[in-house]
């Protein structure tokens, strides 16, 4: 029996109230996975209608209790993560151990923003005038939309969702159309764990629809998106025109830099994991390699024996390196700039083509170019897929200058054993994230997470930063003098309260 997927507002699950649906599909088999309710703006209005009304009682939910909440959705994570790691492979194709540990980067989150609740820390300062205290405080927003891509289906949700709620903001959850049904088993927790009804509310189909309807709503005044530097654009766009927040999580260029001295075996590990892990779908993937050229040949063969030997299949089968990408429309795309990059010029050392064998499913071989050069397409435009471009550089100055020349900035890296050059390269490269040792992926939540340039609008998530977005600072001030007094005016010249310059 086909599974069927509905919304869930104002804690009930419900169809889209048109009845429609759409399929969910395995990418790994084309298998029909459920049917899950196609909303548009009607639905989304409604949504937005239970997170205001749920609003003004959770604002006033003390901290610790939301806490207390998010805690015990993290024990269910973590009680349950077999589970929605295989289901999350079924339904977005990435293997296995890899959904393990998107499934663990929420249960970690989870775990880090509940304690939060116990903090949510605003500062003191001294004041200029006797007898007066001042302070700064975090206070809620409002009805929060999160709008999520398919790639980290359940990592990214808890970035987050968990923020905005222990900061005391509702929330309307839109995911990707590719990755619904995990999408639901979430929220589902969240039910479970006790969270009151309408705090957060679920609404699942088109962006064009029901995510576009979030970004026109009066009552939403913060927009929290990832995905395409394209559609975070409109985004952008759209929500200025009501003066929502917006916080935009786009698209990555990134690079990994290997000077002539690097660990060789340690650089191909990791560059075999940046530039294939996910299939290469992920924003933080390694699409450029900036080789000295010194150690070029030698990286390059290596490269390509390994690259070869990477097996393709579902992700749930334990042979398996490399799963399927996304959907049809991406195995396209990323053939379509593979051909792009044959035609600029760049030499393809393996892959390049669709993986026919496996007979259904999404599967495009790993594939590596070199002769690239920096303007090229394929070393400008995010690819999104298995496709690794080798840019050969005489030095480390030209190797800075070549990753930052680009339109992102999202996460870079170096592989050398100088220290030197480790500072420099920490000090130049203009990205948000920087590796030493190490490949572009990867990321833990107690620092921030997010980029420069066409990657973002400068907002960061995870980390201290996490509830930047979803708080307002608020300064108060308390005069215990009994009288009135005026900063900046009833002070001497030495900051002594002046009897002449006070009001009467």
């Amino acid at each position: 029996m086909t599974m069927r997927y509905r919304n869930y507002i104002g804690g009930e699950w419900v169809d889209a109230h048109s009845g429609a649906t759409f399929e969910d599909i395995n990418p790994a088999n084309e298998e029909l996975l459920g049917l899950i309710a196609r909303s548009d703006a009607q639905d989304a209005d409604a949504a937005v209608e239970a997170a205001a009304k749920a609003y003004p009682a959770w604002r006033l939910t003390p901290a610790p209790k939301r806490g207390e909440i998010l805690f015990r959705v993290g024990q269910f994570l973590l009680e349950r993560k077999e589970e929605l790691a295989r289901l999350l492979t079924r339904e977005m194709g990435k293997v296995l151990p890899e959904a393990r540990g998107d499934v663990q980067e929420a249960i970690d989150m989870a775990f880090y923003i509940a304690g939060e609740g116990r903090r949510l820390l605003g500062y003191t300062a001294p004041v200029e005038l006797p007898n007066k205290f001042g302070m700064a405080v975090r206070d809620s927003v409002g009805v929060a939309a999160i709008i999520t891509p398919w790639n980290f289906p359940i990592a990214i949700p808890s970035w987050k969702i968990f923020p905005a709620l222990i900061a005391g903001n509702t929330v309307v959850f839109k995911p990707a159309s590719d990755t619904p049904m995990l999408a639901a088993e979430f929220v589902k927790i969240f039910e479970e764990a006790g969270l009151p009804a309408g705090v957060l509310n679920l609404v699942t189909g088109p962006g064009g629809e029901a995510g576009e309807a979030l970004l026109h709503h009066p009552l939403v005044k913060i927009v929290s998106f990832t995905g395409s530097t394209e559609a975070g654009t409109h985004v952008a766009v759209e929500a200025a025109k009501t003066l929502k927040r917006v916080s935009l999580e786009m698209g990555g260029k990134n690079a990994v830099i290997v000077l002539d001295d690097a660990n060789l075996d340690l650089a191909v590990e990791a560059i075999l994991w940046s530039a294939f892990g996910t299939t290469g779908q992920r924003c933080t993937a390694c699409s450029r390699l900036i080789v000295q050229q010194g150690i070029q040949p030698r990286l390059t063969e290596a490269l390509v024996e390994r690259t070869r030997a990477l097996r393709l299949g579902d992700g749930l089968l334990p042979t398996t390196d490399v799963g399927p990408v996304i959907n049809r429309r991406a195995l396209e795309k990323i053939h379509a700039y593979v051909q792009i990059g044959q035609q600029e010029g760049a030499r393809l050392l393996c892959g390049g083509d669709i993986y026919r064998d496996s007979g259904q499913g999404f599967y495009y071989l790993p594939t590596l170019f070199d002769r690239v050069q920096p303007d090229m397409r394929i070393a400008q435009e995010e690819i999104f897929g298995p496709v690794l471009s080798i840019i050969a550089v005489k030095d480390l100055s030209q190797a800075v200058e070549v990753n930052n020349r680009v339109a992102y900035g999202l996460s870079s890296s170096i592989f050398t054993q100088d220290v030197n050059a480790a500072f420099r390269a920490m000090r130049d490269l203009t990205t948000g994230i920087v590796y030493v040792n190490h490949g572009t992926t990867g990321a833990e939540i107690q620092f921030p997470f997010g980029g420069t340039r066409g990657t973002g609008n400068g907002h960061r998530e995870a980390g201290q930063t996490a509830l930047d977005i979803f708080t307002e600072w608020k300064a108060i001030y308390v005069d215990y003098s009994g009288r009135l007094q005026r900063a900046q005016i009833d002070t001497g010249a030495f900051g002594e309260t002046s009897v002449s310059g006070q009001a009467g």
